[in-house]
């Protein structure tokens, strides 16, 4: 009878899976997975509920990582985080003091700033390091 419960258990977790691809409770499914099987060997609840929470934990812990990279690695980087290390050059000198600077990439002029407050002359080769707001933050290419 029990191993009819862990049967429930998997499918509800399936299901929630499926709805949210959260990678979420697909590790409770395994746990209950692997339960469903050791009820089958013995009838003692106490044991079933600990099988499955040591199971799914190590499930958990052990290759939620290795999903979400795999799963979150191939994803294109869009809008503002698609400027991050990308090369431009100084259009005004840029002098963190003063308040002044600008570059331009891709066509468009963006306000920035000095990573390390150094003053930045026109002409200057520098990397995007990080952007906050309209400004971004730029660190010289040597």
């Amino acid at each position: 009878m029990t191993g009819f419960i862990w049967l429930i258990v998997l499918a509800v977790c399936l299901v929630i899976e499926i709805a949210t691809y959260g990678l979420v409770t697909i590790w409770f499914a395994g746990g209950a997975l692997v339960t469903f099987f050791v009820s089958l060997l013995t009838d003692n609840l106490a044991v079933q509920i600990v099988i499955f929470l040591v199971v799914s934990f190590i499930m958990l812990i052990f290759t939620r990582p290795i999903a979400m990279k795999l799963v979150n690695g191939k994803r294109t980087r869009t809008n503002v985080d698609s400027v991050i290390g990308k090369i431009c050059k100084v259009t005004e000198t840029i002098d963190n003091f003063n308040e002044t600077g600008t570059i331009q990439l891709n066509g468009l002029e963006w306000t920035a700033r000095s990573v390390n407050g150094e003053l930045l002359s026109e002409g200057t080769k520098v990397r995007i390091c990080s952007v906050a707001g309209v400004k971004v933050f730029v660190e010289e290419v040597k």
